[in-house]
Formats: structure tokens, sequence, C-alpha cells
């Protein structure tokens, strides 16, 4: 007798479907009315600064017309282990003050940890605002896409894609979704609730939580650095003059202390959203940097996210899915989550440890041996830095990179190193200007995930190689919602 399908494995199916119908939709558009498109996607992401700048140049990030779709019903499953997973993150500065084996792992600087203990206070943990993102692999087209979510790495202190995602999602659903109704009909889609209504909300109600009757938000950023996505400006451009709040736009050191208030060109700042990290602050701090003003914003509970998201390194982790750890700082129901959704991490050591199979042994030659299940990656790097992936590096290569791994944290400036069970990307095609003409080719695609009590945040980012980021030249999709074909539609 054939096994009967589970709803979950029905809805994946259904995904799968709709899928088929988008390529299909989207492959019987003529090949001069494909290319017309991707001009149009082209010149409407430069008019609306999808752009990444790299020193004086203004690079246009790829915005890709084919969206990826999923059901209601996924996303609201997502949101929930992806909520799950960040509120466990969020407690991390309670288990690093209070658990020597947490802190050993996190090993903040003696900078840092001057900064976390005055600025985690009691207030925190009643009201700890975190708005972040966590990459994630994902494929809502399989039968199997709830058991294949897993979660690679967070990132809490600031998040990139704020203005970028959301402006593809609209472009998308501007250009491309109206050619795919007129081509097929039985396609309803629609695009995801948007990055940057959630974060207004988030800020809103921080603001209320506070207690704050001002109305005045200040992004916080390092404006002058001329490198990476040009983002904050336009996400205060986007968002002034709505719900009553006004949307400033600082660099840490334009920001002064006026008696108690933190001011920015004279208007008091009651809430900060910060894409600076504790790391930075303390070096702009050696430069001669005042940063008393973000410190008060930090204490005072006016930052978001807190200082909770500078414990977001990849070493995090291994306190969720180390079984002995998990067990004596999370309820049955959290560990549940971590055990199906988080990939076997642990920050690399010559130690004995807790391995994939459940069995205790030596980290270093497990990881020397089984070289094509994991990847190594920097436990605070960003953007795809530094990242290996074993099945495409040699046995020398990979054993050269774990004995570096191995050194790192004795350098001067040495950050640890994670191993990590690869799990396998999903991939599409989609077609993009090549060398004049509109082809198919294949992408690796990475969902980055953020939770929010009012909706789940998607960043989709897509590239021809493994490590999967736009600062590494990749591009962007949207994530679409779609409505199950029935009948004659299917």
């Amino acid at each position: 007798m054939a096994s009967m399908r589970t709803p979950v494995e029905e809805l994946g199916l259904s995904c799968a479907r709709l899928a088929r119908r988008i390529d299909r939709a989207l492959g019987s558009v003529p090949e001069d009315e494909l290319d017309a498109l991707m001009e149009r996607l082209h010149e409407r992401a430069l008019a609306r600064r999808l752009v990444y700048q790299r020193d004086d140049d203004i690079v246009p990030i790829l915005v890709l017309p084919r969206p990826l779709p999923a059901m209601p019903e996924q996303l609201s499953y997502t949101r929930f282990v992806s909520g799950t997973v960040q509120n466990a993150l969020k407690r991390l500065p309670d288990l690093y003050l209070a658990d020597p084996e947490v802190r050993a792992l996190l090993l903040l600087g003696d900078d840092e940890e001057r900064w976390l203990e005055s600025c985690w206070t009691a207030a925190h943990r009643e009201v700890n605002p975190v708005f972040g993102r966590l990459d994630a692999v994902v494929d809502f087209t399989t039968p199997a896409w709830k058991d294949d979510l897993r979660f690679v790495e967070p990132n809490l202190s600031g998040i990139g894609g704020l203005h970028l995602m959301p402006s593809c999602d609209r472009l998308v659903a501007d250009e491309v979704l109206p050619r795919l109704k007129e081509r097929d009909p039985a396609l309803h889609l629609v695009a995801n609730v948007d990055l940057r209504e959630l974060l207004m909300q988030e800020l809103a109600d921080h603001l209320e939580a506070i207690g704050r009757r001002g109305g005045n938000v200040c992004f916080v950023e390092p404006k002058y650095e001329g490198w990476g996505p040009d983002e904050q400006e336009e996400l205060a451009r986007h968002l002034r003059g709505r719900y009553g709040l006004r949307f400033l736009h600082a660099d840490p050191g334009e920001l002064s202390m006026r008696g108690d208030d933190v001011v920015y060109e004279g208007q008091v700042v009651d809430v900060a959203y910060r894409d600076y990290s504790i790391l930075d602050l303390v070096a702009v701090e050696a430069e001669g940097v005042d940063v008393e003003p973000m410190r008060r914003l930090f204490r005072e509970n006016r930052m978001v996210s807190s200082i909770a998201g500078d414990l977001d390194a990849k070493a995090s982790f291994e306190v969720l899915t180390d079984p002995a750890l998990s067990a004596r700082h999370f309820r049955v129901q959290e560990r549940q989550v971590f055990r199906r959704h988080i990939p076997w991490t642990r920050v690399v050591a010559d130690r004995r440890t807790s391995l994939p199979d459940d069995s205790f042994g030596d980290l270093v030659d497990y990881a020397r041996h089984e070289r094509e299940r994991l990847v190594l990656k920097p436990s605070r790097g960003y953007g795809g830095e530094g990242v290996k992936i074993g099945p495409e590096m040699t046995q020398s290569e990979w054993e050269a990179g774990l004995d570096h791994a191995l050194r790192a944290p004795d350098a001067p400036d040495g950050d640890r190193w994670v191993v990590q069970s690869l799990v396998a990307l999903p991939r599409i095609e989609c077609p993009v200007p090549v060398d004049g003409r509109v082809r198919r080719e294949p992408f690796f695609v990475v969902m980055g995930l953020v939770p929010s009590r009012y909706g789940l945040g998607t960043m989709a980012r897509a590239s021809q190689m493994r490590v999967v980021n736009v600062a590494q030249r990749g591009g962007m999709c949207a994530l679409v919602i779609g409505a199950p074909l029935t009948g004659l539609e299917a």
C-alpha cells in the first residue's frame, strides 16, 4: 500500500507545481520581450539605488526575474522556528555572564566585555530589542521542505538588505508578476511583507515599551565608508513623513551629548537602529571618536539591536547544538527546534566534543577525516569572506585550512573558526543576460529570515558560487506568496 502524504508534504508538492507554472510562464515570454524586461529591471534597480559601493565605483546589483514561491502555511512555520532561534540567541548575554563554558566559546575581547557589562541591564531582560537576520537554507518546492530547513548563521547586530531586498521585491512585483499573469492567468502571486514596515513597527513598539514620547529615530552606520550597500539613508528617505516619526541618519562620530540627551544636529535621538558593531565602536574610540552617546543609547535600552546582537558569532550555534549546554539552558520545545533546524556546529580547537552521530570524540580528527561533509567559517566573519567548503577543496587544502583555524585565536587579531555540517543549497534556473543574450543559468539560493511578531521578512540572495552573498557579486531574487492551484489550474 502506497504511503499517504502528510499535509506538510502536500504543501511542498503544491509549491513545486506553482514553481513549474512560474518557469513555464517565464519561459514562454518571447526573447525580445524578455530582453526588454531584463533591461527594465536593470534601469529601475539603478533608479531605486539597488547598488553596491566599491570605493568610487557604484555597482548595480543583479535582480533576477524569476521569483521564489512559498505558501502562507510554509512561511508561518518558518516564522515560528526562526523566532524560536532568535529568542534563544537574545538570551546569550545572561548565559555569557553566568556560564564559563558559554563564555569560553564566545570569547569576547576585554573591551567588548566592558561594553557588555555596562550596557546589559535588568531592563534589557524585560524588553530586549533585536531585529536580526538568520541566514538559512530552505527549498519550499520539495515535499521535505520542513526537514531540510537549516539555519547556517545569525546576523543580529545590524543586517544588510533592509533597503535592497524590499526594493527588489517591489520591483519584481511591479515588472515581472504582471507579465507572468499575462502568460498564465491561473497564477496568483503577491509580494511578501515589506521588511521596512516590519522594522518601522518594531521601532514604534520599542519607543512605546521604553516610554519615550518623542518620535526621533536615528539610523546609525559608517556613513562615509564608501563601501557596501548605501542603505540607511535610503531607509530614512523611504520612511520619512510616515507614522508620525522623524528619521535621522548619522555616523557615530556625529552624535553628541546635550545634558543627558543624545543629539544629532540639535535633534534629540529617542531610539536608534544601528548597523555598527561594538568591535567597530572600540576601533573608532581608539582613533579618538567620542562614543559615549552610543554607549548611552545602549545602556538606556534605546538601541535596536541591543548589545545582545553582538553575541551573534557563528560559535553561538554550538551553545544551541551541544547537548549538554542546550539542556542546561533551554526548554525541551526549543531544543527540538535546534536539533531539527540547526546544523552541528563546533568551535575549532584541539578538544573532544559530541559529534553529529551523537558519539563523543576528537574534534580535529573528525574534521580532518570528514572533509566532504563539512564547511569551515570564521566565527565572526561576514560577507562570505574566508568560508571553506570541504567538497570543493583537496584534502591538503582542507587540512591547511584546519591548521590555520587552530592557530587563528592566538594571532593578535585572530578570530575563532567554526566547523559546521555542510547543508545542500537549493538551486534554480533563471534567465540572465550573458554576452548580449538572455540565457538560463543555474543559481544557488540562500534565504535570510527576519522574524517579527508582525510577519516574516525574507531576503533571498542568489549566486552561481556556493558562497552566496551580495558582497561576493551575487544577486537578489524576490520571494512571492502563492495560492495553491486547484482543479484544472493544477
